[in-house]
């Protein structure tokens, strides 16, 4: 008996058994899993007008911002007189994503402005306390057939600070207190307000300063 029929006789049992059972004959397939999909990556197109510098991606992962891209983003957003570059605030740039989405503003976003060095902001006559000064403000051109649905999803989001320049063309943005000023439409919806054809409105946060006020007035009102 040669090597060859030795083994063909101890793989017979086997081939039997597999037979006589075909659950084991075959290997179990396993059902499908299914991959849990995180939140959507966020993406910017952005053009600086007076640089010309230019960024095109994704700056955060749904989660997180992305280091490199945001190491890029402060080069496109630098000072634009001096080259100066600054980190750039993610939560501005948040501010800057959301209203473009919440607004279907598509396609690249002309900067006028992002980080500027005192002596820049004092030359443009900007405000001494400025997000500008640290980074965390964007000036963004919005046509004029688009303003104010931009406008209006920005104030909604209640993020910070959102100054309206319309005969200038452009909206500033910043992830500073929450705020408004320029030429707001006397219509528009308060910071915070749900996007249009939402029936409740966010809670609004706990103001213990004006509760104390209107318990102080109410005994004096005795």
């Amino acid at each position: 008996m040669n090597r060859r029929t030795v083994l063909l006789g101890a793989a017979a049992p086997v081939a039997l058994a597999c037979l006589a059972n075909p659950a084991r004959a075959a290997p179990r397939q396993q059902a499908p899993s299914r991959r849990k999909t995180g939140p959507a990556a966020r993406r910017l197109q952005l053009r600086h007008a007076h640089t010309g510098d230019r960024f095109s991606g994704p700056y955060h992962n749904g989660r997180t911002p992305d280091p490199a891209a945001m190491a890029e983003l402060s080069l496109v957003l630098a000072d634009s007189r001096t080259g100066a570059v600054r980190p750039f605030d993610p939560l501005a740039l948040d501010h800057l994503w959301e209203a473009a989405q919440r607004a279907g503003l598509g396609g690249e976003l002309l900067i006028y402005s992002g980080y500027r060095t005192p002596h820049t902001n004092a030359l443009v006559d900007g405000a001494g306390d400025s997000q500008h000064l640290r980074a965390a403000a964007l000036d963004v051109h919005v046509p004029a057939e688009r303003l104010p649905g931009f406008v209006d999803a920005a104030l909604r989001l209640g993020h910070g600070g959102v100054g309206v320049y319309a005969n200038r063309g452009f909206v500033h943005l910043d992830s500073g207190p929450v705020r408004r000023w320029g030429d707001v439409p006397s219509d528009a919806p308060p910071p915070g307000a749900p996007p249009r054809g939402t029936a409740s409105a966010r809670a609004p946060r706990p103001d213990p300063i004006g509760r104390m006020a209107e318990a102080w007035a109410a005994a004096r009102g005795r």
